[in-house]
């Protein structure tokens, strides 16, 4: 956050600052982007206090400076993403999806699982600048993401054996349409047919794995 708030005030003299106050919800380095988010909060706190667009230049070349994925944080919305994460597509406008996010409260460090990769500091993977996919609805994004994968799993999966445990009890789960690891781990996901489905999962593996953290959500 206080990357991003120096970032912008690079980029905007006497650029009014103030004070931050974060309050954590989310585990640390779970692969949810939550640091990036935070960073896009303050972003966007300073863009009200002083009067700046959200289009303006400015606040996206500070978002880029302060990290890849931060500028997709700007806007929250189901998008998709290249490069390092700083290309960024269209919102895609899909209905929210019922989800189970899990986490079992283990160290997964981002730089291990990206080295596992053999790609070099800040080098392209060859993946291309992401395409308007066009209209769908929940059951062609869910289906379209049942044919990806997460190339960063196998090496998280090295590091921290609970993660399969994680995507295995996720999986299990009646009404499950899809189970995958975010990010670089260690936090997985599933996506259920409906809310109701969702709650009753999340209450099933809380209380067969109370150590876990686990949150009945929508991804939006």
């Amino acid at each position: 956050m206080l990357r991003a708030a120096r970032a912008l005030a690079e980029r905007t003299p006497g650029l009014r600052l103030g004070h931050f106050r974060l309050i954590k919800l989310l585990p640390v380095a779970a692969g949810l982007g939550g640091g990036s988010s935070d960073a896009a909060a303050a972003l966007r706190a300073l863009a009200h206090a002083n009067e700046i667009a959200s289009d303006d230049p400015r606040l996206w070349e500070a978002a880029r400076a302060t990290g890849a994925d931060v500028s997709v944080c700007l806007e929250p919305r189901a998008r998709t993403m290249a490069g390092i994460g700083d290309r960024i597509g269209p919102a895609l406008g899909i209905a929210p999806l019922p989800a189970v996010l899990v986490n079992p409260r283990v160290a997964v460090p981002t730089p291990q699982v990206f080295a596992a990769l053999g790609l070099a500091r800040g080098e392209a993977s060859e993946y291309g600048p992401p395409a308007d996919p066009g209209p769908l609805d929940r059951a062609d994004f869910v289906r379209a993401l049942c044919k990806g994968r997460n190339d960063l799993q196998a090496s998280a999966e090295a590091i921290a054996p609970a993660i399969s445990d994680a995507l295995a009890v996720l999986a299990a789960g009646a009404g499950v349409r899809l189970a995958r690891m975010s990010g670089s781990g260690a936090t997985c996901f599933a996506i259920y047919e409906d809310r109701r489905a969702a709650s009753r999962a999340a209450r099933a593996i809380r209380a067969e794995r109370p150590e876990w953290w686990v949150r009945a959500t929508c991804l939006r």
